[in-house]
Formats: C-alpha cells, sequence, structure tokens
C-alpha cells in the first residue's frame, strides 16, 4: 500500500478513519460524504458530493489510496461510485472496499426464512436515515462487487473479512459439507452447460463458499489501479 501522497475517504461519515489514517501514514488526507454534518473530528475538509447523482469533485489520477467503508450499500447505483473512484485514484494506487457480507452463513439462513440478508431488511420508501443499518438499500455480494471492479479497470483483487460471526461458526459444521456438495454441482452445470464460468471469473466464484466468507462479518476488497 502506499504510503505517503493524497487519500481520499468516500463516506467519510464521523471521519474517524480519516482520523485513524492520518495518524499512522503522512498523507494529506481528503473526505466526501452527502453531508459534512457528521463529521466528530476536528481538522478535516469533508467536500458534499450526492453519489447517487453526482461525480466525484477531484481531478483525475489525484489519490494514491482510496478508501470507501461502509458506503456501497447506501447508494443507488454503486457501480458508477467505483469507476469514479478508479477515476480519481492515481495508477499504482490502492482502493479499499468494505460493506456487509451477505455470504456468510447467518446471512444465508436469514435470506432462507425471511428474503432479507443479514443487516438489510423492510425500509420506507421514503426512507431518510440512510447513515444508519436502516439506509442499506443495496446488498452487494463478493462476486458483484469483484465483477465491478475489474470491469472498471482494477487488478490485483484481495479479499478477506475482518472477524468471524460466532452464529455463523456454530452452523458451520453443519452446513458445510451439504454446501460444498450442492455447490460443486450448480458449479459444473454454469461451466458446461451454460458457459458463464471460465479462467476469468472461476476464481471469484470459487471465493464465495470459502470459509472465510461463509464466517466472515464483513467485506474487505483492496484493489490496485494498473500503473
Amino acid at each position: 500500500m502506499p504510503s505517503s501522497g493524497e487519500y481520499l475517504d468516500v463516506g467519510s461519515g464521523t471521519g474517524e478513519l480519516l482520523r485513524l489514517v492520518r495518524a499512522h501514514y503522512p498523507f494529506r488526507s481528503f473526505g466526501c460524504d452527502y453531508t459534512d454534518k457528521l463529521l466528530s473530528i476536528p481538522g478535516p475538509r469533508i467536500d458534499t458530493v450526492d453519489l447517487n447523482r453526482q461525480p466525484l469533485p477531484y481531478s483525475d489520477n489525484r489519490f494514491a489510496l482510496v478508501t470507501c467503508i461502509e458506503t456501497i450499500e447506501h447508494l443507488e447505483n454503486y457501480r458508477e461510485t467505483v469507476r469514479e473512484i478508479f477515476r480519481v485514484l492515481q495508477p499504482g494506487g490502492v482502493a479499499v472496499f468494505s460493506t456487509p457480507n451477505i455470504l456468510n452463513l447467518r446471512s444465508r439462513l436469514r435470506y432462507l426464512s425471511s428474503g432479507f440478508y443479514n443487516l438489510f431488511g423492510p425500509l420506507a420508501p421514503d426512507e431518510s436515515d440512510i447513515h444508519t443499518t436502516r439506509g442499506h438499500i443495496n446488498p452487494v455480494s463478493w462476486f458483484y462487487l469483484s465483477h465491478a471492479l475489474l470491469s472498471a479497470g482494477f487488478q490485483d483483487l484481495k479479499v478477506t473479512v475482518d472477524k468471524y460471526q460466532r452464529r455463523s461458526l456454530l452452523a458451520f459444521p453443519f452446513l458445510i459439507v451439504p454446501l460444498r456438495a450442492t455447490n460443486w454441482i450448480v458449479y459444473h452445470r454454469d461451466k458446461s452447460t451454460y458457459g458463464t464460468l471460465d479462467e476469468r471469473n472461476a476464481w471469484a466464484v470459487r471465493a464465495m463458499n470459502s470459509r472465510d466468507l461463509l464466517l466472515g462479518r464483513t467485506l474487505i476488497v483492496t484493489a490496485v489501479k494498473p500503473v
């Protein structure tokens, strides 16, 4: 990861991540969000931008590091934001994204019973509290985030999670064998019958049933803009 230059936090909220990065790296830091009223720390300037309707207010190839933490699930069109982050990132720069991991076992079981993923649920049409989990309008799984990143031009994707969920851990021994067996059937059907799997995307599909994504709470993905 780059250790100097300019850094942008997209969806900066209270500014806590800006503070943490500033405490450890000599970046010149910037933040943007739909409002600057959430900021609770002194120092950083927060630019106001409606990511559903406006591009990022920065020039091309500017930032060495861009973070977008717990933000894409609040957006109507996260793919446009991914493209914008690619645009403002320097060649060789790193982008870091996080979002609720809807592929963990707890989330899959909740979806089976209710039709809603974990941390997503019913919303009123005029929902305005968009900076809380009540504003989660766009569940994004690992595969579709990786597809958006690669389609935007990113490379060297790496996926991890923040921590394992206790409830997913309890379910893991009972579900892993039938899940893997069923997935093997689906995987080979998609590859041989429908032709939707090849060397370009099979690695991302396989990761969907990895231990980390079956147990992890939050999806964390890093990506690099090619030089």
